[in-house]
């Protein structure tokens, strides 16, 4: 009995025990439990998917020497930290406003410095804080520039004639237009997609109706709305789903299908209005573009295959204004874009596409990794996501939806398992080889 009362005390002193508090730079004392959150809130802000988040906190956790006494949940609009002891929950909810690439590496520069130990958990409010007063509405001239030229850098990419090249152009600026419109209000988030992709196939509907152009390849209607395609939602979906993350991953997968399904509708209502037919079979992998071509000349005629190379760089120039990267960054994806243009190309004959694009997201990943820590201000986050937009095979998921086509969805699927288990393995290498290494 005296062991049992001695154990019930002790069980009591430390239900009485308070979390851990911090000052911070401003003089505040903050529970550790809030730090964490109010930085995992940034970092869902920011785009990273749960598992990233709770393995950061984690690490940040166990770089300041506390241990596993706090627990840390992520889900997509909030972090929980609570005490194991105790059980009581700190819940932090992120804002959710989108931040932009420049906020998104100073924010993995954040975690970088909390892992390293050259930032203390005293510095996360103040640096929090910077970091948001930075976000602003996009400025309508990068952003609706960022759309035209990201339509026209994947339409030249995936090799449509000259005549849906320029179409491209112009119904990428006025798909800008709209998003840039229509995204400060809330409720217009699920019709944007809709109205996006009618906009995009009714416009390239009447041009080919009106001049005879009868051949109409998917990315002529795709690609002004790859931006808003959730080929990267439904992936990071994929990832979380693969890391045990099952409410966060099947709720991301649903939204992620929700939207495909908005914008599917979207191409129906323009090809019936229009009387478009897109042709399925044109749904082109990157490592598959390379024998795309055709024997029409003029304006049919597609551009030449050196002219990819080229637009690859467009496209990141084009995701840089739109994601507001900075020159720096944008530099850094050109780089990485055409590091992963170039790693698929290669492969794809050897292999095939869906095998060469999990290699590359593979290879790509250990190298940002490696870029990171070469270049702290260029964190593998930010610069491997535009390259990861390329590979997505989200734009062909969209027409096979639209078509009901068997075949055309069985590709988008097979790739997505393929960057899946890419990314996986990419992760896993720098670990093996850091367990690996001499410890003299």
């Amino acid at each position: 009995m005296v062991g049992l009362g001695s154990a019930l005390a002790n069980l009591r002193g430390v239900l009485r025990q308070p979390e851990a508090h911090v000052e911070t730079v401003d003089g505040e004392s903050v529970p550790v439990g809030m730090l964490l959150g109010t930085l995992g809130a940034l970092l869902l802000d920011a785009g990273s998917s749960v598992t990233d988040v709770r393995s950061a906190l984690e690490k940040a956790r166990e770089a300041a020497g506390i241990g596993p006494g706090l627990a840390v949940g992520v889900l997509p609009a909030l972090v929980i930290v609570s005490e194991t002891a105790t059980g009581s929950a700190t819940i932090v909810n992120a804002e959710g406003i989108e931040l932009s690439f420049r906020q998104a590496a100073r924010a993995n520069r954040l975690v970088l410095g909390l892992e390293s130990g050259s930032i203390a958990l005293a510095e996360i409010p103040a640096r929090v804080r910077a970091i948001r007063a930075n976000t602003r509405p996009p400025a309508p001239l990068p952003w609706i520039a960022g759309n035209a030229l990201t339509a026209a850098g994947l339409a030249v990419v995936f090799r449509c004639p000259w005549w849906a090249v320029l179409v491209v152009l112009g119904v990428g600026a006025v798909v800008g237009v709209i998003g840039l419109l229509l995204r400060r209000f809330r409720e217009a988030v699920a019709v944007v997609p809709f109205l996006a992709a009618f906009v995009s196939t009714a416009v390239v509907g009447l041009v080919a109706a009106s001049t005879g152009f009868d051949h109409v390849p998917l990315f002529a209607v795709c690609a002004p709305v790859a931006v808003f395609v959730p080929g990267a939602l439904i992936t990071n979906a994929l990832l979380e789903l693969t890391a045990a993350d099952i409410v966060t991953g099947s709720a991301r997968l649903m939204q992620g299908l929700i939207m495909l399904g908005f914008m599917a509708a979207g191409i129906a209502a323009g090809s019936a209005v229009t009387g478009l037919r897109v042709d399925p079979r044109s749904a082109a992998l990157v490592g598959e573009v390379a024998g795309v071509g055709t024997d029409r000349a003029g304006w049919e005629s597609v551009p030449a295959y050196w002219l990819s190379w080229v637009a690859v760089a467009v496209l990141a120039v084009g995701i840089g204004l739109v994601f507001g990267a900075g020159w720096k960054l944008t530099a850094a994806s050109i780089v990485v874009m055409i590091g992963a243009y170039a790693l698929v190309s290669g492969l794809a004959p050897l292999v095939g596409s869906v095998v060469a694009t999990g290699t590359a997201a593979a290879v790509l990943f250990v190298a940002t990794r490696g870029l990171e820590r070469l270049v702290p201000v260029i964190p593998a986050t930010v610069s491997f996501l535009p390259a990861f937009l390329l590979l997505v095979p989200g734009t062909v998921g969209l027409v096979a939806v639209a078509t009901a086509d068997p075949q055309s969805l069985a590709t988008p699927l097979a790739t997505f398992v393929s960057l899946c288990v890419g990314t996986k393995i990419g992760g896993l290498l720098p670990g093996l080889f850091a367990r690996t290494a001499p410890t003299h």
